[in-house]
């Protein structure tokens, strides 16, 4: 079984990993040899009495160190019947040899060695942005088995193990609490900056390893950090299986899926570089028309060879989106390939599922109503005692919210608790009838009007209301709602900030009950009474009306409406495997703060793709006529060529220490 670090490993590209005598850095070694011999090989030229193969001698090594990782690469390009810019190099360099020129053909493989030698350095350095991810989970687990504790590599853990994470460590393998209570640092896996309380599940012989949902304080993820609290844990995935293990994968495979501006570099130099090719076998034959010696047409030919290549523009995108994806993986954001990371960022629209993502997605007790005279604190007696005895979610966020207010409060308990469906329900207590329920359960017995007005003025305000009735007397009212997230009103405005123009609330509640909501949050526009399949048609329209548009919701009801959108978002998706499969973006927290976040980095990812661009098409197109000219030979050709490639991707590593502002 291979660990996370082993895939890793596995993975890495041969174009961006050289290996030799001196380890990983031998192309970059041999590149300063080159230029070592090169220097000295030039300075020697101008001593006198000095024979002239004696610089010539050391030109040669010059190009043996120069060109051999150049000519490897060529090789194993042609093998697989491509002709990529390390074969046109040779040739160039080839090409001055034959001419006599070795100074010039030394210096080209000496610059174009050192550019790709500090190429491979920096995407490497962004690579390992990713690689660090893998270090994130401890190699090794405490596990209590047979009544003793043993160490044990986390590719051995069983399902249904208990480990034990001692104060201050790392979490070895996801899990629920079994034992102890403390808090633990969740941000390596969801970006969430507040470490998040834990206490062990209610049911410790259940098997959580196929439950779909599991609460957020009795589960724990394999590379975050326990707090100063010793915890015990029961193992729910396999080492391979685990959150921070898909995540890598998945973010490994971002290289190969192409975004819409690689997609467009490559068709560009489908045509560009044939096109090269025949602009140099023309320029050889210019000495037939132009009174010049067939030496020069050529060395003008291999200048323009080199200056037309497009080693930036290749590499422009590609170091923009791995870099862009490593940072957004460092803050809890799984951005699965660079179409999603640029789409993201070329948004003005964005849709919201209400329940569980503009909302908690659990109703709450908002208002206690005592009517007219009626005493609190007996009203609240009576409405415990009944609801306690129900099984409906209202009835448990009713006992829920006034223990919470009142914590000490004695409610006693009801009798003959009979539901009435659509409406509430009936008991007794203390020898008396007693009804909860809606404005429907009371039509027939006496609902008084400023009553009635109440209950519709608090509906109008997205609550759901419930009136008590005690021995015939109405005693008051208490509402519910499904109350906004405290983070979301900030988080709108912060999107309204960076250029988000429409934020849509799709719901299949009721359209008041989502005004409500968006009128608190600051929601643009609200969709209500909308079934699964009316979600889907309604981002086809916002699509066709605002050009493209995001869909941000759980990420497995809404599944089929984020498919249908430009990008779909998911929320709390290191608890969700569906979350993570169905999505194009993942936020690994069951917060909407990483969204600011994500569609930030992804404007940034842009604007450097297209200043990339602009760079290398831009350099190109100036050297390309000096070239022809005779204005800039080789040596300048090479300097600007491997100078630009250099900039394009040290300017996408800026990516890497991005903020959020």
């Amino acid at each position: 079984m291979e660990s996370n670090k082993e895939k890793l490993e596995a993975d890495k590209s041969h174009k961006d990993e050289h290996g030799g005598i001196f380890g990983a850095n031998t192309e970059l070694y041999f590149a300063i040899i080159s230029g070592l011999l090169l220097g000295t090989g030039y300075g020697l030229s101008f001593a006198e009495g000095l024979p002239s193969w004696v610089s010539n001698a050391l030109y040669w090594g010059a190009y043996f160190f120069g060109g051999f990782f150049t000519l490897k690469e060529a090789i194993e390009n042609i093998r697989k019947g491509v002709f990529e810019i390390d074969s046109l190099m040779l040739v160039a360099a080839a090409g001055a040899g034959i001419l006599g020129e070795w100074a010039e053909g030394a210096l080209l493989l000496f610059l174009f060695s050192l550019g790709h030698a500090l190429e491979h350095y920096a995407m490497a350095k962004a690579r390992k942005s990713i690689e660090a991810l893998a270090s994130l989970a401890p190699p090794v687990a405490l596990v209590k088995r047979d009544g003793r504790e043993e160490e044990l590599p986390i590719e051995k853990l069983e399902l249904g193990d208990t480990i034990v994470i001692k104060p201050n460590s790392k979490v070895p393998a996801d899990g629920v609490v079994v034992k102890g209570e403390g808090s633990v640092n969740q941000a390596p896996i969801t970006g969430e900056s507040v470490p998040v309380d834990k206490r062990p599940v209610d049911d410790l012989q259940k098997d959580y390893s196929k439950e779909k949902s599991i609460e957020a304080e009795n589960r724990v993820f394999a590379g975050t950090i326990n707090g100063a609290s010793a915890l015990e844990v029961k193992v729910i995935r396999k080492a391979q299986d685990s959150t921070i293990s898909r995540l890598i994968k998945m973010v490994n495979e971002v290289e190969q899926q192409k975004s819409p501006t690689q997609l467009f570099t490559d068709r560009f130099e489908k045509i560009f570089v044939p096109s090269v090719l025949v602009l140099v076998v023309v320029l050889c034959l210019a000495f037939l028309v132009i009174d010049e010696p067939f030496s020069k047409s050529f060395y003008r030919a291999m200048s323009v060879l080199v200056a037309a290549s497009p080693c930036a523009l290749a590499i422009s995108t590609p170091s923009a989106v791995l870099s862009g994806v490593a940072r957004a993986a460092r803050g809890g954001v799984l951005i699965k390939g660079g179409k999603p990371l640029e789409d993201l960022g070329n948004l003005e629209a964005v849709a919201f599922d209400k329940t569980g993502t503009l909302t908690e997605g659990k109703p709450k007790l908002t208002n206690i109503i005592p009517w007219e005279d009626a005493d609190e604190q007996h009203f609240l007696q009576i409405a415990v005692a009944v609801e306690k005895q129900s099984d409906h979610p209202l009835a448990a966020a009713i006992v829920k919210g006034v223990q919470e207010k009142y914590p000490g409060l004695s409610a006693g308990d009801a009798s003959k608790v009979k539901g009435i469906v659509g409406k509430g329900v009936s008991a007794e207590f203390g020898g008396k009838e007693v009804f909860i329920g809606n404005k429907a359960l009371f039509k027939d017995k006496g609902l008084e009007k400023a009553l009635e007005d109440k209950v519709t003025a608090l509906e109008k305000e997205g609550n759901t209301t419930m009136i008590v009735q005690y021995d015939g007397k109405f005693l008051g009212i208490l509402s519910l709602m499904d109350v906004a997230r405290p983070e979301a009103k900030g988080v709108l405005e912060q999107l309204k900030s960076i250029g988000i123009k429409q934020m849509i609330m799709l719901t299949g509640d009721n359209q008041q009950v989502g005004e409500a909501v968006a009128k608190e949050i600051g929601v643009t526009e609200v969709m209500g009474n909308l079934m699964p399949e009316d979600k889907v048609a309604a981002v086809e329209k916002l699509d066709s009306q605002y050009g493209k548009v995001a869909m941000i919701g759980d990420g497995v009801n809404d599944a089929p409406a984020m498919a249908k959108s430009t990008v779909g978002i998911a929320m709390g998706a290191a608890g969700s495997d569906v979350a993570l499969e169905t999505a194009d973006i993942a936020l690994m927290g069951d917060k909407l703060e990483g969204l600011p976040f994500a569609i930030g980095l992804s404007r940034k990812s842009r604007a450097i793709i297209k200043q990339n661009l602009w760079i290398s098409l831009g350099v190109v197109a100036v050297l390309i006529p000096l070239t022809i000219a005779g204005v800039a030979s080789i040596g300048p050709a090479v300097m600007a060529h491997e100078g630009s490639t250099l900039i394009v991707v040290f300017n996408a590593l800026r990516l890497l220490v991005y903020k959020n502002k």
